[in-house]
């Protein structure tokens, strides 16, 4: 070959390494953002915001929200790590679990471990520096209960179910401090709204998949072979427990008439969600509570927020 001929080979040769190295890099950036499960991140980051928004009256600040959502959603992101870092194991022997990045050996042990080290204590410091000290040590308490209480629990009694519903309930917590707020009636009423939303949502899921948990070795509610209805009756309990305390918001001056009256229909439509899968336990029926759960929860707190702007600065914001 030519010296002409080697020169014009060079930069397609060049320009094929590159490409492949953006591919692969590509590739290696979504395993690491699978890791993290950006669709939990986010919507923990709307609860956080929800909170953020209820607690800072009429002096909301937007650089305290910012730090705030950057050292929860890296703290939640570690947690994430951590969770499918210490159920590897069990994700691999499920099959809607077993092609994460773990077990598909995409992301080694040690640089799960390494990266989810990295990201909690980062948003952990944000949170302490740029927040405030008690955010931060709420944070620690939901990442910690998460990744190293719940998630071993889960091999071993169905109790788990309630062990996690804390964690999970406690982002709009975090936003309520966030903005200055002390640990207060108000605080534990966004905690309830959370807690008790979880339980209907959480079933339906266990239920769909109780197959799957089982040959896992999770002992998750219900069990692979579930006494008839239980599931079911469970969800209606959570959902109706769940009306009563979706309207407190009001009579803690957080919103107003407008809240009250969409939180008293989405809980309603819930409830008639949990009584069709406890009357008849399908998969559509179960499936149909899950995607309503998920519609019901940033509705309610999107309405949330709106109205409590509201009451604060009139109907036209200001």
């Amino acid at each position: 070959m030519s010296t002409a001929t080697e020169a014009r080979a060079k930069p397609a040769a060049l320009s094929s390494w590159d490409i492949d190295s953006f591919r692969a890099l590509a590739l290696r950036f979504a395993d690491f953002c699978e890791l993290a499960k950006p669709r939990i991140a986010a919507l923990v980051l709307v609860t956080v915001s929800v909170g953020y928004t209820l607690g800072s009256a009429d002096a909301w600040n937007l650089q305290p929200l910012v730090w705030a959502c950057v050292g929860v959603a890296l703290a939640a992101t570690g947690a994430s790590a951590f969770n499918q870092w210490l159920e590897r194991d069990t994700d691999g022997r499920m099959l809607r679990t077993m092609s994460r990045p773990l077990p598909s050996g995409r992301i080694s042990p040690r640089e799960a471990f390494w990266f989810a080290v990295a990201t909690s204590l980062a948003g952990l410091a944000a949170l302490w520096w740029f927040v405030n000290p008690l955010t931060a040590l709420l944070t620690t308490a939901t990442c910690v209960l998460y990744a190293f209480i719940y998630t071993p629990m889960k091999r071993h009694t169905s109790l788990c179910t309630a062990v996690g519903a804390i964690p999970g309930a406690l982002p709009p917590v975090l936003g309520w401090t966030a903005a200055g707020q002390p640990l207060d009636a108000a605080a534990l009423v966004l905690f309830g709204i959370l807690f008790l939303w979880q339980f209907p949502h959480f079933l339906a899921i266990a239920w769909l998949y109780r197959d799957d948990y089982a040959s896992a070795g999770l002992r998750m509610l219900p069990a692979s072979q579930p006494l008839p209805h239980v599931a079911g009756l469970m969800a209606v309990a959570y959902a109706l427990g769940l009306l009563p305390m979706s309207l407190l918001p009001a009579s803690h001056s957080l919103a107003g008439s407008w809240y009250a009256a969409v939180a008293l229909v989405l809980g309603l439509v819930y409830v008639f969600a949990a009584a069709a899968f406890a009357w008849c336990e399908t998969r559509q029926t179960a499936r149909r509570l899950l995607w309503t759960s998920l519609v019901y929860l940033p509705v309610l707190l999107i309405v949330l927020a709106g109205d409590h702007v509201r009451l604060l600065f009139g109907p036209f914001g200001y």
